[in-house]
């Protein structure tokens, strides 16, 4: 059997990667897994499959970095995130709102999710590397949880992860429900005013939360 030679590598290598990960995921958040076609990637980035196929080793492959690349965006958010020597109660409120503001400035993500969700987590299920991408989230959060205690202004009984899926709920929902939600209350979440309120609602909501006695 004939192998073909790998086409040479572009001196750019790097930033070719990256533009096929951003196309990508807007291709895979637009049309799904199934209707995402590896031409069209192609030709939006005005490279060949053949040189997807040696990035990425085929549409699976692909599919699966945008979601490792997706959730990685959030995680290096939140490690920029400077709030070792901050007030724990201005710091949970910085976490807070620092997630609202990233999930509506990548909507993309919160649809790769949906669309991960469907599948019943087929793909994520194979990305070992996302569980130990997920560590400082929560550990950030127990960290300032454990200074909020220390102070005496954090309750005792809520737990990192309880915190992490009560802001990702909030957060999630102003994207993956803004449609259906903005046409039966006839509101746009995503106007300037309503982003502002909805970002200090989720800073209140868990800021009120853990310090209520």
């Amino acid at each position: 059997m004939t192998v073909e030679p790998r086409p040479e590598l572009p001196r750019d290598a790097e930033r070719t990667r990256a533009d096929l990960l951003a196309v990508a995921t807007e291709v895979f958040a637009e049309s799904g897994y199934s209707g995402a076609r590896v031409d069209e990637i192609a030709e939006r980035t005005r490279t060949t499959k053949r040189m997807i196929y040696y990035y990425f080793g085929g549409k699976e492959g692909l599919y699966m970095a945008v979601l490792e690349h997706a959730y990685r965006g959030i995680r290096e958010a939140e490690q920029r995130l400077q709030v070792d020597h901050v007030d724990p109660v201005v710091a949970m409120r910085r976490v807070a709102e620092l997630t609202f503001d990233h999930h509506l400035d990548h909507q993309a993500f919160i649809r790769l999710v949906a669309i991960e969700n469907i599948h019943r987590g087929e793909h994520i299920r194979r990305l070992d590397t996302l569980r130990s991408l997920a560590q400082p989230a929560t550990t950030l959060l127990d960290e300032i949880l454990a200074r909020g205690r220390d102070q005496g202004v954090f309750r005792a009984d809520v737990e990192a992860l309880d915190v992490h899926l009560v802001i990702s709920s909030y957060c999630v929902f102003q994207v993956a429900n803004k449609y259906t939600f903005g046409f039966l209350f006839d509101v746009d979440l995503t106007e300037a005013s309503q982003r502002a309120h909805l970002r200090r609602m989720i800073g209140d909501v868990v800021v009120g939360w853990l310090t209520a006695t």
